[in-house]
């Protein structure tokens, strides 16, 4: 899948990222869409590499899972390091 739409999947991914891992983080919304954005993108990567999550070539749920997934790994970890 496109990059463009592993964008699109990243802004929804990071506001349902926020709704499943409610909490204060520094920067607020945009913050956490940028990391939505960012693990959306490194979630898609991963999965297309490994092979995981079916088929993600386009506007899909298993696409859209390894999206939200993505996005919830990529702001648990941006809270672990800023607690430190």
């Amino acid at each position: 899948m496109g990059i463009i739409a592993w964008i699109i999947f990243g802004l929804i991914a990071g506001i349902i990222a926020k709704f499943i891992m409610p909490g204060r983080d520094g920067g607020g919304f945009i913050i956490t869409v940028i990391l939505g954005i960012v693990g959306a993108v490194v979630g898609g990567w991963l999965a297309t590499m490994f092979g995981v999550g079916g088929d993600v070539t386009g506007f899909n749920l298993p696409s859209f899972l390894v999206a939200v997934v993505g996005a919830i790994v990529v702001l648990a970890i941006y809270r672990m390091v800023r607690r430190n």
